[in-house]
């Protein structure tokens, strides 16, 4: 899972982006802010893994927060001027990437991708095939058949042990193994944060 944190003083753009991004399985934005002061301030408690960064926000720009970032930080562009000017300043305030605010929500999303995997996207390189299709974390991939049948009548609302006991003809006991090994493999703490984990991961569908 990519841990995302959006940086941006338009909030309809912002959530927009928030919303879009947190649909991808292998996404999630951990954070909105309206500018870099609320960002690094943010970071001190929330980490991530990737940032987006517009250019002009109130207080601390983007320019400044790029700046005032650590140097293992990978933050990403978003902004209206995206030009050769504008990469090349922002290549050197240290940026893995840049792209305008027009750009499909699947390309930020194959950006993403690539920056969390160390590459730089400011020399007008296409983004690899490879980064362009989601990846579920090792937990979630390795879910077995009965684990995936358990979160699917979760998600439709199905959560006591002995509901799931009864849905599945396995014993209480048999269903808390596989609760156990779900929760692990998801990083959840109960079953309704599994069911909506599922859900997001597009693992099962709502009821």
């Amino acid at each position: 899972m990519i841990r995302v944190m959006i940086a941006d003083d338009h909030q309809l753009f912002a959530e927009g982006l928030s919303e879009g991004l947190s649909a991808i399985p292998d996404l999630r934005v951990v954070g909105v802010v309206s500018n870099g002061s609320e960002l690094l301030e943010r970071l001190k408690t929330q980490p991530a893994d990737v940032l987006l960064v517009d250019l002009e926000m109130p207080g601390l720009d983007g320019m400044g927060t790029l700046a005032a970032l650590p140097s293992t930080a990978k933050a990403i562009v978003v902004s209206m001027h995206d030009n050769e000017q504008t990469r090349r300043a922002v290549a050197k305030a240290g940026a893995s990437g840049m792209f305008s605010k027009g750009v499909p929500l699947l390309e930020i999303a194959s950006a993403i991708r690539a920056v969390a995997d160390g590459e730089v996207l400011l020399t007008g390189v296409p983004i690899a095939e490879k980064y362009r299709q989601p990846t579920l974390d090792p937990g979630a991939a390795a879910l077995t058949d009965r684990e995936t049948e358990i979160l699917t009548l979760l998600a439709k609302g199905v959560s006591s042990t002995e509901d799931l006991a009864d849905r599945l003809f396995i014993s209480q006991k048999t269903v808390k193994n596989h609760l156990a090994s779900i929760f692990s493999k998801l990083s959840v703490a109960d079953r309704t944060q599994a069911a909506i984990e599922a859900i997001r991961l597009g693992i099962a569908k709502p009821k």
